[in-house]
């Protein structure tokens, strides 16, 4: 046997830069040392780990060098090549300004799964990887992929690209589909200058129909097979335009208060009086303190511990206990829109956001059905989020989700969020609309449990020769449900409001107009509503079976030509 001594020609040995904590420094850093000369350290330090109960803490403990070695020359060879840098793997840019495109989409290298290649995170220069659409259209709100097309939604324009294939297109204007290596193909606008403004919340999709709102032209888009097609003028133009003008696209604060109760600087807290106002607390939101010796102090809540404990971003100082601290976020008006595969309906809500915890939102909700092409219920929940699962339907309120149309016997019709509300319907009776009438009755087919809210004529108009210039309209009593109207007098059962013969409800009008110049009877004195036509507004009553179902089949009014 023969010991072969092992030459290092122009090798170096890579080694780690760790802490030393038992130094007087707190970190040595090493450089490329020669092993086997005689000018080599030979002071290494102990690299071995320590392990507390809090951290792991470098000092004495088993012997770990964390070396390796790499040469400088192919196969360690004497005169052999010596390895160069090679091809760098990045280019330096001679200028590294940002550049926001928000008419532009850009796409990375491909994912597959089955053969462990990804390149989601390589966008190669070198490749053509962007997408423009036209910019006098404005920014890019939202993508949408379908099948093998990607719809592109801009504020003011909505375009279809191909999807991993392009089109070529002949001399009579034909198009033929080609593969291409280019992810987005050829992009092509829809007809009509629609687009989504700046709600892409408000988008929704279900099958091959995409739902939408444009604020900007106050339209609700339906996008199919056929195009574009405004929904909105199924009965419904001068509503959504009277709505959408409300609505603020650009961001503003709401602010509360809550009392100061203490804090604890280690960590960060800060805890502060149980108040309603608290639950609009969200991580994020900016909060200042007024401190005990003046001035104040501001931080982000990155938690919240429970109802009125919060973790801050710094120290809070000492903040006047007893004292108000402001909170702030920043809101936003918003369309929200979502798609009930339980009733399939495109539902949307409108929602201007208050400024302060004390006024309630303003919002709309309700819902268009394609079978009829027309908007069916207006709803009384205003919703985060709405979306659809294996056709149910649920809503997002208070980081709580909502699963609706629950039929179980626990489950109570009308209850949105823990509260309860009244079903209403609210139609005109129009029939033969130059004439002046006088409605006397008013009849329904269906359910026990109905009233009728309020019964209103047309208006006539300001009397100017009135010094008040009233409005003068006439109204009937309120007619309560069947239940609800019922009393005994000397034993005897009496209805006040709907009675009921062969399972159909009728009650008399009684007026309860106030009095125009020169009328002789007025009010309760007459009966019935005079007007060329009535606004009559049915709800479901408080008593008669709270929670269940109630069916209104057909409202009906007896007239006779006014002789008044």
């Amino acid at each position: 046997m023969a010991a072969i001594e092992i030459k290092y020609f122009n090798s170096f040995v890579l080694k780690k830069t760790v802490n030393d904590v038992s130094s007087s420094t707190s970190s040595a850093s090493f450089r490329p040392v020669f092993p086997g000369l005689p000018n080599n350290p030979t002071d290494y330090p102990n690299f071995g780990v320590r392990v507390s109960s809090d951290i792991n803490v470098i000092g004495a403990g088993s012997l770990n060098r964390n070396w390796i070695i790499e040469e400088a020359r192919i196969r360690g060879g004497y005169n052999n090549t010596s390895t160069s840098y090679g091809p760098r793997a990045y280019l330096v840019e001679d200028s590294n300004d940002q550049s926001v495109r928000t008419n532009a989409l850009i796409y990375s290298g491909v994912f597959n799964s089955r053969t462990e290649l990804n390149e989601t995170n390589v966008f190669s220069v070198g490749e053509q990887i962007t997408k423009a659409v036209d910019p006098n259209y404005g920014s890019i709100q939202k993508i949408h992929a379908l099948d093998s097309n990607l719809a592109i939604f801009q504020e003011n324009k909505v375009s279809n690209a191909l999807i991993d294939k392009d089109a070529i297109y002949s001399a009579e204007g034909s198009g033929t589909v080609t593969s291409t290596k280019l992810v987005i193909g050829q992009i092509t606008p829809y007809v009509g200058e629609y687009g989504i403004s700046k709600n892409p919340e408000s988008f929704a999709y279900y099958g091959y129909r995409r739902y939408f709102t444009d604020k900007y032209r106050n339209a609700v888009m339906r996008l199919s097979r056929d195009g574009l097609t405004e929904i909105s003028r199924y009965g419904m133009t001068d509503y959504f335009r009277d709505e959408f003008s409300e609505i603020n696209s650009n961001f503003k604060q709401f602010v509360f208060k809550a009392s100061i109760s203490g804090s604890a600087s280690s960590p960060a807290k800060l805890v502060v009086g149980l108040s309603s106002n608290l639950v609009y607390l969200e991580k994020g939101m900016v909060v200042s303190m007024p401190q005990s010796g003046g001035g104040s102090i501001s931080a982000n809540i990155i938690g919240i511990v429970n109802t009125n404990t919060l973790y801050l971003s710094n120290d809070p100082g000492t903040p006047d206990v007893g004292n108000n601290a402001i909170f702030t976020k920043y809101i936003k008006d918003r369309i929200v829109g979502g798609y009930d595969a339980y009733n399939n309906n495109y539902t949307i809500s409108i929602q201007n956001k208050s400024e302060s915890p004390t006024v309630p939102d303003v919002y709309s909700t309700l819902t268009f059905e394609d079978d009829i092409n027309g908007w069916t219920s207006f709803h009384s929940y205003e919703p985060k989020y709405i979306g659809s699962l294996k056709s149910n339907y649920y809503s997002f309120y208070d980081a709580e989700i909502y699963r609706h149309y629950d039929k179980s016997p626990s489950g109570v019709r009308g209850r949105y969020y823990g509260i309860t509300y009244n079903s209403s319907i609210e139609f005109i009776f129009n029939s033969n609309p130059s004439i002046i009438k006088n409605f006397k009755t008013v009849n329904y087919e269906g359910g026990n449990g109905w009233q009728v809210e309020s019964f209103l004529s047309d208006a006539e108009g300001f009397d100017l020769q009135n010094a008040a210039q009233q409005q003068y309209q006439d109204s009937a009593n309120q007619v309560k449900s069947y239940e609800e109207g019922l009393y005994t007098e000397s034993g005897v059962p009496y209805r006040a409001g709907f009675n009921r013969k062969e399972n159909k409800y009728f009650a008399n009008l009684i007026n309860n107009s106030v009095a125009r110049p020169g009328e002789v009877f007025f009010g309760d004195a007459t009966t019935g509503v005079k007007g060329y036509f009535a606004t009559v507004k049915v709800s479901t009553d408080a008593t008669t079976d709270p929670g269940g179902a109630k069916e209104l089949f057909a409202v009906s009014t007896e007239f006779v030509v006014s002789s008044r």
